[in-house]
């Protein structure tokens, strides 16, 4: 009995002691990103899983409790198209987009603004944070324009502007609203949802907003939570670390394509606005902001804009 009595103690000793290294080797981060934004798209699997909603949230909250400012902008595609199923109206995609009209957009605003914020705002609050639901309307946030894509005809070779409705392209951020949340225990979750100039809603990819956010308030880092490991080459490796340049030059050569392209045109865009870097994670894997933020080599693709 004490021979058991005996392993069992040394079996917790070791597991004390593990954790103990762990937290020890996570300590030059946690300094090195006090006091620093952190900007976090989360969206695709890790949302709609619970036990990765968990980790999130608890991730979520660590940072905030070892100085950092983390704000949360969420997506929530596949809970609008189930929405928009059960109330029987059609919609339609042009390049991932979906087509939002008069009737769309409201049914876009109140799952977004609705259910999912408001999901994930318990979640953080549940284990311990204090997160507060916003959305780019609130206080002029986030003030949008009219999204415009244009397409060739393929017989005439003339360029066509498509109309996509209510989606949006932000314009303006207002900065200091967010800033005002950094001495205080308040975590910002945002849902991606933009204010025209004459009171219109707009719905904003969410990836775009987060960029647009990040590069407004200077983050250090722009998290985008994907359902991929991040960037591959040709030869289906990770790719840890890239630049501006080196990211433009594989979607020339169509290493990056499909999906990936607007994700990596996201991180571009914000490293050109000053933010220190952009890193496409695999939200499935849990705590990826934790392994992203506090190991040596992180659990994704880094985007800076210099080496």
């Amino acid at each position: 009995m004490t021979d058991k009595i005996t392993s069992k103690l040394d079996k917790q000793k070791a597991s004390w002691i593990k954790k103990a290294s762990i937290l020890s080797e996570a300590l030059p981060y946690m300094r090195r990103y006090s006091g620093k934004t952190i900007v976090i798209k989360y969206g695709g699997h890790a949302m709609g899983d619970q036990d990765l909603a968990l980790s999130f949230a608890h991730d979520v909250v660590l940072m905030k409790q070892v100085g950092m400012n983390p704000i949360v902008v969420h997506g929530g595609g596949p809970q609008i198209g189930s929405m928009l199923e059960r109330l029987k109206i059609e919609s339609s995609f042009i390049d991932g987009l979906r087509v939002t009209d008069k009737a769309t957009v409201e049914v876009v605003e109140m799952v977004l603004s609705g259910n999912i914020n408001k999901s994930i705002v318990g979640a953080i609050n549940n284990v311990g944070g204090h997160a507060i639901g916003l959305s780019g309307k609130d206080n002029n946030l986030v003030v949008a324009e009219p999204l415009r894509r244009t397409k060739k005809d393929p017989d005439s070779q003339i360029e066509q502007v498509l109309d996509l409705g209510f989606v949006g392209y932000p314009k303006s951020v207002n900065a200091e609203f967010l800033t005002m949340f950094h001495n205080t225990n308040i975590i910002p979750v945002i849902a991606p949802i933009g204010l025209g100039d004459n009171g219109e809603t707009y719905n904003i990819n969410a990836d775009t907003m987060a960029g647009a956010l990040a590069g407004a308030v200077q983050a250090e880092r722009l998290l985008l939570l994907t359902d991929v490991a991040g960037v591959r080459d040709k030869d289906m490796q990770l790719l840890q670390e890239l630049t501006a340049k080196q990211s433009h030059e594989l979607i020339a050569d169509g290493t990056i394509n499909g999906g990936m392209i607007p994700k990596v045109d996201t991180c571009i865009h914000a490293v050109e606005r000053g933010v220190g870097g952009a890193v496409i994670i695999d939200g499935r894997v849990e705590h990826a902001l934790l392994l992203e933020l506090f190991t040596e080599h992180g659990v994704g693709t880094l985007i800076r804009r210099l080496k």
